[in-house]
């Protein structure tokens, strides 16, 4: 039996390897660029996009404010692959691999507008005066293709369960396990107060793990089982903290390391077009694996063509598609263009990356050679990353089963997923994980065929209210 699930997880994690490989980096990068032409450069409009997804009051049909839909993607988007992602870029690519991650973010702009646009624009509201929508309803009710919409609902339950909570909560724990171990405090408490033989009972737990797994369980539970109101609350709360603290952060270690950063640039530039030969315990990089990690860490990253952040965008209280769809891809702009950017800017000016380090590794390394403000940045980061990631995806996932079994299997599954954060916390379950990572890349299949086939009405939308509207004041 131990055989067969190691031949198990060895197959998935190939078929994970390729399915995040050139395929999939062809499929979205070229829908990026797609949209991007289609859209008369829609990248254009980000500033005005930025201003107006400060907006937290009503002002249209929807569950939450443009802001809340906003924070609540983000939260599921901004997670490990903003920090470890982008040293596992580095480590196979190359310094190179940023500026090529950076792109993808630049592209995936258009990508992350036209698909929240059509979630918007079909997405529907039930008796009970909530809003549903998402790539599964813009398959059914815009393709007219509900088989392909069952399929993307399908893929994104599993890929929940794994992506945005199992590993989330399995990487809190190792961080916890590493930085904190609890048996022996715990232990000697026990056998202190007389317990000896309870403390010996204890000593095949891993109490660290336990703890941290019971903790996030808890908190999990405090905020999910409020709905979407309360999770976009949280994270209305929780993501701006995060995100500032970590760009203060990230900019702090650039300013102790500034003598070396305009050299780090022009090192990343230079890699990005002609690679980089060996140096220290760095084998080398050429261009080819500069451009094939950094923008396949980049669409891991930002999710951009995955088909998960239209999820929320379509219960945001909004005037029009457009509008909605120009806050939703601002998430990528902060995603990529600014955070894994710092992230690459830092790992790169540590000048780690020469050391051969595996992409955790080289991470945990470069923030540790800034004495006691690199680890804490890293540390709290982390932890706020993941948690907030479990939030967002718990509602992708909610959704996706509401979709398939409807309204009565929300809170079933809202209990499914607090065991599962325990689960994921006090075990290591690398088969899951590989069958996660392949459910999340098969999200995007049908999602861009969707992005593809209905570029038409994108295009007639956003004429309708962006092009021709002239007015100031409605966009303001």
């Amino acid at each position: 039996m131990t055989d067969f699930f190691a031949q198990l997880e060895n197959i998935l994690s190939q078929v994970s390897d390729y399915m995040w490989g050139v395929p999939l980096i062809v499929l979205l990068f070229g829908t990026h660029i797609f949209l991007t032409i289609r859209l008369r450069f829609i990248q254009k409009y980000i500033g005005k996009a930025i201003k107006i997804s400060f907006g937290t009051k009503k002002e249209g049909k929807g569950d939450i404010s443009q802001f809340g839909a906003l924070t609540t993607a983000l939260a599921a988007t901004i997670g490990t692959g903003n920090i470890v992602g982008v040293g596992t870029a580095i480590a196979a690519g190359g310094p190179g691999a940023v500026l090529w991650m950076w792109l993808t973010g630049v592209f995936g702009i258009a990508t992350k507008y036209a698909e929240a646009l059509l979630s918007v624009k079909y997405r529907v509201q039930h008796k009970d005066g909530y809003f549903a929508g998402g790539p599964m309803y813009v398959l059914e009710l815009g393709l007219k293709q509900k088989w392909l919409g069952v399929l993307f609902a399908l893929f994104t339950a599993v890929a929940a369960f794994g992506i945005g909570n199992t590993v989330q909560a399995n990487s809190i724990s190792a961080l916890m396990q590493e930085s904190l171990n609890l048996n022996p405090v715990i232990q000697n408490f026990f056998t202190g107060i007389g317990l000896s033989g309870f403390a010996n009972i204890l000593t095949g737990i891993n109490l660290t793990a336990w703890i941290t797994g019971i903790v996030l369980s808890v908190l999990t539970a405090f905020v999910i089982f409020g709905g979407i109101k309360s999770i976009a609350s949280a994270c209305e709360k929780l993501v701006p903290f995060m995100a500032i603290f970590y760009i203060l952060g990230s900019i702090v270690l650039l300013v102790i390391g500034y003598e070396t950063i305009i050299e780090s640039i022009v090192l990343i530039f230079q890699s990005a077009f002609s690679g980089h030969a060996a140096i220290g315990g760095f084998l080398g990089a050429g261009m080819k694996e500069a451009v094939r990690f950094g923008i396949a860490r980049g669409l891991f990253s930002n999710e951009s063509g995955l088909g998960s952040a239209p999820i929320v965008a379509a219960s945001a209280q909004t005037k029009n598609p457009v509008r909605q769809a120009l806050v939703s891809s601002t998430g990528t702009f902060w995603d990529t263009v600014v955070v894994c950017a710092l992230t690459g800017l830092v790992l790169v000016n540590s000048g780690d990356w020469t050391k051969g380090l595996s992409g955790a590794l080289l991470t945990k390394e470069a923030f540790s050679e800034f004495a006691v403000i690199g680890p804490v940045v890293l540390t709290v980061a982390l932890f706020t990353f993941v948690f907030s990631t479990i939030l967002g995806w718990s509602y992708y996932g909610e959704k996706a089963i509401e979709y398939l079994l409807g309204e009565k299997s929300i809170k079933p599954y809202r209990f499914l997923w607090v065991a599962a954060v325990f689960l994921g916390s006090v075990a290591s379950l690398p088969t899951v994980w590989h069958f996660a990572d392949i459910s999340n890349a098969l999200m995007a299949l049908p999602n861009v065929i969707s992005l593809i086939l209905l570029s038409g009405i994108i295009v007639k939308e956003t004429k309708k209210y962006l092009w021709e509207n002239h007015l100031d004041d409605e966009w303001s």
